[in-house]
């Protein structure tokens, strides 16, 4: 009877050593990634692609780079959720911007102004679908003093407000150049003479 005790307790000490090094496996895990996740969301990092130096030459000269208050915009803060699943997603996602990278689709000035448009929709879509969230991780309209707004922008946020917009659906090309949308393709005539 003695033996069986003993195997048990042996049994016993090696799941609880195999429970602890996964536990541990999962905190160094979870630690990397986040040293990861964060390290991704510098400034420094978005702005290193060639590409990126469009939109960071005209992010410079907005009031999200500088302003009286001091407080700046990043990339990361108008670009990358807060909650750490969406977060997840976006950063798995952004997977297509490093491939164009690489591929050249988008390395020179003139080849990213020719797929601008294209790009700058999906962020607009991405961002109507999520009711702009990252815009209102600083800007709520339940946390504006419309008395201090000039006549206009307190009339169009009030609309706004009243009509279930959001943030993007009027200030598309408020951190960089809003692109022109191209030109429609013209519709075949079809003359059946």
């Amino acid at each position: 009877m003695t033996g069986s005790s003993t195997g048990g307790n042996t049994s016993r000490k090696k799941i609880i050593i195999i429970l602890g090094l996964v536990f541990a496996a999962g905190i160094l895990f979870a630690g990397l990634a986040n040293v990861g996740l964060s390290s991704t969301n510098e400034m420094e990092f978005c702005t290193s692609c060639h590409s990126m130096q469009v939109n960071y030459e005209e992010y410079k000269e907005t009031v999200h780079y500088l302003n009286t208050s001091g407080v700046r915009a990043t990339c990361a803060d108008c670009h990358v959720p807060k909650e750490f699943g969406p977060k997840l997603v976006a950063k798995v996602l952004a997977y297509k911007d490093v491939v164009h990278e690489i591929l050249g689709t988008i390395d020179t000035k003139e080849k990213y102004e020719a797929h601008r448009w294209d790009m700058a929709s999906r962020v607009w879509a991405k961002m109507k679908a999520t009711d702009s969230r990252e815009c209102r991780n600083c800007h709520n309209f339940d946390q504006m003093d419309l008395s201090t707004q000039s006549r206009m922008a307190r009339k169009r946020h009030s609309k706004a407000v009243d009509e279930g917009l959001t943030c993007i659906d009027c200030h598309k090309g408020i951190a960089h150049t809003e692109p022109d949308e191209p030109d429609e393709p013209e519709a075949s005539t079809n003359n059946k003479g």
